[in-house]
């Protein structure tokens, strides 16, 4: 019985066309229900928020705070550039990956992306 479902999950056919293949798409349960995305998934999505917050730590305080990004996310990339140490600059990462992942970050994305062209 769970060797016939892996198989048919192997060889089920990708979502419907037209749909976004970079973001994290939702599992189709047996009955049609869309159940959340696969742990896989979900850790590439948290790696993508990470590596965009790192990508922000490079920029001047004069740059992040034309961005107009929120405050606790301001504060944790001021404070990233403020340490030294290479564990706390680990966990920092890690403190910004998170809060990345609360808010939309493709504005952010665009918007780096145009600071970073001039």
């Amino acid at each position: 019985m769970i060797r016939s479902v892996i198989v048919a999950a192997r060889t089920a056919s990708p979502g419907p066309a037209g749909e976004d293949p970079s973001g994290p798409a939702p599992h189709a349960a047996p009955g049609g229900e869309e159940q959340r995305p696969s742990r896989s998934a979900r850790k590439r999505a948290a790696l993508a928020a990470q590596a965009l917050g790192v990508r922000l730590t490079q920029l001047t305080a004069a740059q992040l705070q034309a961005l107009e990004l929120p405050e606790e996310l301001l504060e944790a990339l001021l404070e990233a550039k403020r340490l030294r140490s290479r564990a706390a600059l680990a966990r920092q990462r890690q403190y910004i990956g998170r809060l990345m992942r609360q808010i939309d970050a493709e504005p952010v994305r665009r918007a780096l992306d145009a600071t970073l062209r001039r």
